[in-house]
């Protein structure tokens, strides 16, 4: 049983040692876990502020492409509508034409010639010495060609 106490106590011996050596190898690990600590935080640190600028920045990046987006809507929309507005005048002057063609015209024309004889007919009446001018003018030149044929005749 001697055997055994002191193996048990040599066991003992060997375990209170090994005791100390962990406790040593704690006591030494205690610094190098307080720096790793104070990385973790300093890396914490750096990478919320990291976070946080990277955040700012894909919020102004939103906010730009948000800003183009409407900006093109906007200037898509505006040309739509010059185009619409462009086709529509096109499609009403069209139709304005083909009324006028096929409408107004016809009965224009039925309109115009009554009126085209009445002003035809009011030049006459407005200048009612044009026939007797020409009958002068007849007269005047008849009476001529006589009297130079009575004088060759004369003269002969």
């Amino acid at each position: 049983m001697s055997d055994l106490v002191t193996a048990r106590e040599e066991l003992m011996a060997v375990a209170i040692g090994d005791l100390g050596t962990l406790l040593d190898r704690v006591e030494k690990l205690a610094p190098q876990l307080e720096a790793s600590r104070m990385g973790l935080l300093s890396t914490s640190t750096d990478l919320a502020e990291k976070v946080e600028a990277y955040s700012k920045r894909m919020e102004e990046i939103t906010e730009n492409a948000k800003l183009q987006t409407v900006k093109h809507i906007a200037r898509r929309a505006d040309e739509m509508a010059r185009g619409t507005v462009d086709t529509q005048t096109r499609a009403m002057e069209e139709a304005a034409r083909l009324v006028f063609r096929n409408e107004i015209g016809p009965t224009l024309q039925r309109v115009t010639l009554p009126l085209q004889d009445v002003a035809a007919l009011a030049r006459k009446v407005a200048r009612p010495w044009e026939g007797w001018l020409l009958h002068a003018a007849t007269a005047v030149l008849a009476s001529a060609i006589s009297w130079a044929m009575a004088a060759w005749l004369w003269l002969r």
